[in-house]
Parts: C-alpha cells; structure tokens; sequence
C-alpha cells in the first residue's frame, strides 16, 4: 500500500519562506508525476505545482510561479516544494498527489482526477 507522507508546514509570517517534503513509502516504480496541491477552506483544491520523476516536466500554477520550486530526489522517493515570499493567500492545506508509472506530466497536470496516491497533507499558514 503506497503512502505518502507530506511534512514542513507551520506558520510563518508574509514574506518568509518554508520548505515541504513528500515521501511515498512502498511506492516502486520508477516513474510517475508528482504533484503539490492545496485548499483552503471553502474553496476548491488547486494545483501547484507538478514535476516527473526525471525532474524534466515540471509546471507551475501561474499565482505561485517565481515563488515557488518544486524539486525531487528520484532515488529517495522524495519530492520538495520551497516557497518563498509567502503570502497570506498561500495558506492553505497542501497535499501531494502521485500519478503512477508516467513518465511525462500532462499539461492539465491541476486535475486532481488523474492522481492515484495522495498525503494528508500538511498545514500552511501566512500572517500578515
């Protein structure tokens, strides 16, 4: 059974900068694209941020792109997502998702249907 594990939210203030993780444990294939999403409450689940396994495809949500990276570690199963200059909009619950064996994102990446595995996610919160 393939879980992932997200992890490096909190609080912080506009302005600062956190880093998230997600590790899928018992996942075993060697391709696949992984995704950060978030909600907040009363509002629809909104893709972030995509990238493959090879770390070549990798799209951004226009109201987070120069702000945020998303980058992985193949080998550890591992994908990060580092914001930086948070703003109060960004908070939000962020959940990874995992679209198994592809090995190419697809350009509606932000459909949260094409994804098979998802985390519990992991709170963000930005004061102002």
């Amino acid at each position: 059974q393939v879980q992932l594990l997200e992890s490096g939210g909190g609080s912080v203030q506009a302005g600062g900068s956190l880093r998230l993780s997600c590790v899928a444990a018992q996942y075993t294939y060697s391709s696949g694209c992984w995704g950060w999403f978030r909600q907040a409450p009363g509002k629809e689940r909104e893709g972030v941020a995509v990238i493959n396994s090879d770390g070549e495809t990798i799209y951004y949500g226009d109201s987070v792109k120069g702000r945020f990276t998303i980058s992985n570690d193949n080998a550890k199963k591992t994908v990060y997502l580092q914001m930086n200059s948070l703003k109060p909009e960004d908070t939000a619950m962020y959940y990874c998702g995992l679209e198994r064996a592809r090995n190419s994102c697809r350009e509606k990446w932000y459909m949260a249907k094409w994804y098979d595995y998802w985390g519990q996610g992991t709170q963000v919160t930005v004061s102002s």
